[in-house]
């Protein structure tokens, strides 16, 4: 895979219509995983979507999630940049220099579904999520 730049969309407790609602609109195939998929069994966030994907036919790639209780929301700051592939050297390199000057919300590092994973806001206030996969065999 190559690496990709495309939008990830934060929701507090509707990102799966929201979701379906974009699936209307633009097609494509959607995957929805919860946080109790990922083993989160508290009731709270157990049926909230942790991640989900939109990829249609197009070539656009929209991503989401509902934000659980205790993180931030704010209405207008719903949005972060996205950046993901394999290229492990490539995303580590992007990853150091935007988080250089700016503030590392989640550490760059191994997370529950196998991927490395990190979240920052760069010194011009851009939140970026920068997820490493594992090659594909």
């Amino acid at each position: 895979m190559t690496s990709r730049l495309n939008p990830y969309l934060s929701f507090r407790d509707n990102a799966r219509q929201a979701m379906e609602h974009y699936q209307r609109v633009f097609g494509g195939d959607l995957r929805m995983n919860t946080f109790g998929e990922f083993g989160n069994p508290d009731p709270q966030v157990a049926d909230l979507i942790m991640h989900a994907q939109l990829e249609t036919d197009q070539g656009f790639t929209l991503m989401a999630s509902d934000t659980p209780p205790g993180m931030e929301f704010t209405p207008g700051t719903t949005m972060a940049v996205s950046l993901s592939g394999d290229d492990a050297d490539d995303l580590r390199r992007w990853w150091q220099q935007l988080a250089d000057g700016g503030n590392v919300t989640m550490p760059m590092e191994k997370q529950m579904w196998g991927d490395e994973f990190g979240m920052c806001v760069d010194r011009f206030g851009t939140s970026w999520m920068v997820n490493i996969g594992q090659p594909q065999a």
